[in-house]
């Protein structure tokens, strides 16, 4: 069983989960798995970029093994509330998708428990699911050959820049006469803005 993660052996992979997300958080463990059976699923010469189902820890996974980030626009994450990850060629929208496989993983017990939440966190060891998760490897992966609907991951432009005429700020104009935040659509109480 191959235990390597990329450049990475599994105990290395940890450590560098440990500095980018805080803790090796299963999700972003198995995630590694996936990403190294997506990249060795796909030809060496292609650019590629990556659509995400989860908002929940595959993320990281992709961005410390790929160059695909959120910030540079080569990976979307679409919340489909599915633990499965797509690399695909940027031109030809084929690649392959990674998903963690409910039924190969039904002899694993501890990544069994961690996956369906059948134990809360109290009851769960990061140690024990990890270990499992080293045994396991890609074995609790599946692979399917896909092809992207290109409007389903089309890059979204900003367009022109201007000045919000309410709170001064710069934003894409093609979200109204004033910006998105001005419009109501605020994160903020009115008083903390001020």
């Amino acid at each position: 069983m191959n235990t390597h993660i990329l450049e990475y052996t599994f105990e290395e992979f940890i450590e560098v989960i440990k500095k980018f997300h805080g803790a090796p958080a299963p999700g972003v463990v198995i995630g590694g798995f996936m990403v190294d059976t997506a990249i060795r699923s796909l030809p060496n010469d292609i650019l590629y970029d990556a659509v995400c189902e989860t908002r929940s820890c595959l993320p990281d996974a992709i961005q410390l093994l790929t160059p695909c980030t959120v910030g540079n626009g080569w990976l979307k994450v679409i919340h489909l509330g599915l633990f499965a990850l797509t690399l695909y060629d940027k031109s030809t929208y084929k690649g392959v998708r990674v998903f963690l496989d409910p039924k190969k993983v039904e002899p694993w017990q501890e990544i069994k428990a961690w996956y369906f939440k059948l134990k809360t966190k109290k009851e769960q060891t990061l140690e024990g699911i990890n270990k499992e998760i080293k045994e396991a490897g890609a074995s609790i992966l599946t692979v399917q050959k896909v092809e992207l609907r290109p409007e389903a991951v089309e890059k979204k432009h900003k367009g022109k820049i201007g000045v919000c005429p309410t709170c001064r700020e710069a934003y894409p104009l093609n979200d109204g006469a004033t910006c998105l935040l001005c419009q109501g659509n605020t994160l903020y109480t009115q008083e903390s803005r001020m």
